[in-house]
């Protein structure tokens, strides 16, 4: 059976991960969608395990290495972007992967960022690669996922709609699903 780690990045108190105005935290997005994302992917058959706790900030090492230890599958972390700490235009979708990463890790993000712009009809900024600790210290297939930008008005008001959140999520686990049955495990 598939187990696929799904995490929402960040947590409940992380400082600074929210809308300028402050009426968006970045974890109640993340949290909603992985919620989302599970319901999904446990109906396609697969079992989902979460990084994350809904109470209390989990370290990026804990996230890594509960992965790690599980020997999940694949690793998707979800996110909210933000660029500075004002409005701007900064706007759009983009997945990211490990400098490093494995040529199933980029199958997985290019799946999901075409997924998510496909369904979610945003700017696509494309998949990038970065060198985040839970892209780095992951030992599976990893992407990490930003859905949108907490700076810019129109998708930080995107972010905190349910339609749009079941627009996200069912991109992601589409895209899970894709990977998984195009046998990149």
């Amino acid at each position: 059976m598939t187990t696929i780690m799904i995490d929402a990045g960040h947590g409940p108190e992380t400082a600074g991960k929210r809308s300028p105005d402050g009426v968006l935290r970045e974890f109640s997005f993340n949290s909603a969608v992985a919620i989302l994302v599970k319901r999904y992917l446990v109906e396609e058959g697969m079992t989902v395990v979460f990084s994350h706790k809904e109470q209390e900030d989990i370290t990026l090492s804990e996230r890594t290495k509960l992965a790690n230890r599980l020997k999940v599958d694949a690793f998707a972390s979800i996110h909210a972007n933000a660029f500075g700490n004002d409005w701007n235009n900064a706007n759009g979708i983009e997945t990211f992967v490990y400098p490093a990463a494995s040529k199933e890790s980029v199958t997985l993000a290019s799946l999901m960022q075409k997924s998510l712009i496909t369904a979610c009809n945003r700017a696509d900024r494309g998949v990038k690669k970065a060198d985040f600790a839970v892209l780095r210290e992951t030992r599976m297939p990893a992407v990490l996922i930003e859905c949108g930008f907490m700076t810019h008005r129109e998708e930080a008001a995107l972010l905190m709609n349910k339609a749009y959140r079941v627009q996200c999520a069912k991109a992601i686990a589409f895209a899970i699903t894709a990977w998984v049955y195009r046998g990149k495990r």
